[in-house]
């Protein structure tokens, strides 16, 4: 139910990581890369549940039934390019992170996978990302439907079940202890139920320290976004654009409009306690 900018891998390794490749002090781009800011400048402000497509490897899996948004706008995606740290080096603008998750809450084509990837990327530690889309591509076909699981109207609307519910709330127990365990986690979810949908998540994450964000975008450019794509029901994303938000309380909200993936990523990290 989501979408996904882009964040580069950079590697460290000395010597550059492809052949005609150049370097930058320790950190080496693909070749015609020349400079990044202006690139990022140029970038669609989008950031993006789904796989990560990174350069070099395979392209971005496009999601058929998603609720936030996979690709980075009506033209071309977003890019997330990040400095590279050497192997045991913290980032030096911030300190010791307490925060356990960071529960990202978008409607369709917001860009919260984007911002998530930008996450992994910008932060010191390692972070998972867990999506709402996973849940739903684990679910058994007879749940994918009107017999209580989760439907996806021809009209954009999202139906959801009891049975959807159920796996659900196991589902958010199971990232919850993720986290328990030691793993900082990021979630990239779609609260159609507003302030109840929170709610759900407040009861599974007791006593563990939770950042939460509000990805808001304007409906028009979800709507863009989402038409660019073509993998969706027309009207999901101008439909959740304001709805999600709903009820909702925030530490921080970031707007993906006229911002891009890593601006936005790097915002958060900021915030982290």
């Amino acid at each position: 139910m989501g979408g996904r900018g882009e964040c580069p891998t950079v590697r460290w390794t000395g010597r550059p990581a492809v052949p005609g490749a150049r370097s930058t002090g320790q950190i080496f781009h693909q070749p015609r890369v020349r400079h990044i800011e202006p690139l990022l400048r140029r970038a669609v402000p989008h950031g993006g549940p789904g796989r990560p497509s990174l350069p070099g490897t395979r392209p971005a899996r496009t999601e058929r039934h998603g609720t936030a948004d996979r690709a980075a706008g009506p033209t071309r995606r977003a890019v997330c390019a990040v400095n590279a740290l050497p192997p045991g080096r913290k980032a030096s603008y911030r300190g010791t992170v307490t925060t356990q998750m960071i529960i990202l809450n978008g409607g369709s084509s917001a860009g919260k996978s984007g911002i998530a990837r930008c996450l992994q990327a910008v932060l010191p530690e390692p972070w998972l990302v867990f999506g709402i889309d996973s849940l739903v591509d684990a679910l058994p076909p007879r749940l994918r439907g009107p017999d209580g699981g989760i439907e996806f109207a021809a009209d954009g609307g999202v139906h959801v079940g009891a049975g959807f519910r159920a796996l659900e709330a196991a589902w958010m127990e199971g990232v919850a202890a993720t986290a328990r365990a030691g793993a900082k986690v990021v979630v990239d979810d779609v609260f159609l139920g507003g302030a109840a949908s929170q709610q759900r998540w407040r009861k599974a994450l007791e006593g563990l320290d939770v950042l939460w964000v509000g990805v808001r975008c304007a409906p028009d450019v979800a709507a863009a976004r989402e038409t660019a794509r073509g993998d969706r029901a027309e009207g999901m994303a101008a439909s959740q654009a304001d709805l999600v938000h709903e009820g909702v309380s925030y530490d921080l909200e970031v707007d993906t409009t006229r911002t891009e993936s890593l601006e936005c990523a790097r915002t958060i990290a900021a915030r982290l306690g």
